[in-house]
């Protein structure tokens, strides 16, 4: 389920895009990224369907994604049961519960994963919302990840009536994203001042 499966020159367009990307988040100001993950966590704390869902599935930040320490918390304390994935060794996902910050500990590329038990790459599947990193999103849908294809085999275990969030920056909203056939779509992106936007995906 790597990028070099799909056809050729699909993986070189994804790299291609990706590096563009990456420089484009290096070159943010560090006031805006803050800004943008305050807003990005305010509009999702008010989203009906974050209110109402029992379980959240998200990720923990790391480098120059929209920083979620704050979210995942704020979720965690209102009693929002909140899944985090592990990585397991073939960079599938598994996923085990968030108990606030001290419950986590250090795992691969530099992020930070929960101690508790696993609880299973089909985890995800009972969330009432899927909240996923992405380097852009295209109006179908599509996103655009680290390569891994992590995350595509998450969401392709989610129901088509699960919410799917991307969290992106403001323009990384695009046109297009190189897409192949294992790549999965989301339904909602952040987009200006953390904006939730529908995409291609009803």
């Amino acid at each position: 389920m790597k990028d070099d499966d799909d056809a050729p020159g699909l993986a070189a367009a994804k790299a291609e895009m990706r590096a563009r990307l990456v420089a484009a988040r290096r070159a943010m100001p560090e006031e805006a990224r803050a800004g943008a993950a305050r807003a990005i966590r305010d509009a999702i704390l008010a989203m009906p369907q974050a209110q109402m869902a029992g379980t959240v599935a998200a990720y923990y930040s790391v480098g120059l994604e929209p920083d979620t320490q704050a979210l995942l918390f704020a979720l965690w304390k209102r009693g929002t049961y909140v899944l985090l994935p592990i990585v397991r060794p073939d960079l599938d996902l598994d996923w085990a519960s968030y108990e606030g910050p001290d419950s986590l500990r250090p795992g691969p590329r530099g992020a930070l994963e929960p101690s508790e038990p696993p609880r299973g790459a089909g985890a995800v599947a009972r969330a009432d919302l899927v909240i996923v990193p992405a380097l852009a999103v295209d109006r179908t849908g599509h996103r655009l990840g680290r390569g891994g294809g992590s995350y595509d085999r998450a969401l392709a275990r989610v129901g088509e009536q699960v919410p799917t969030l991307a969290l992106i920056y403001e323009g990384e909203l695009v046109d297009e994203v190189p897409a192949g056939s294992h790549d999965q779509r989301v339904r909602l992106v952040t987009g200006v001042s953390g904006e939730i936007t529908s995409v291609g995906v009803t």
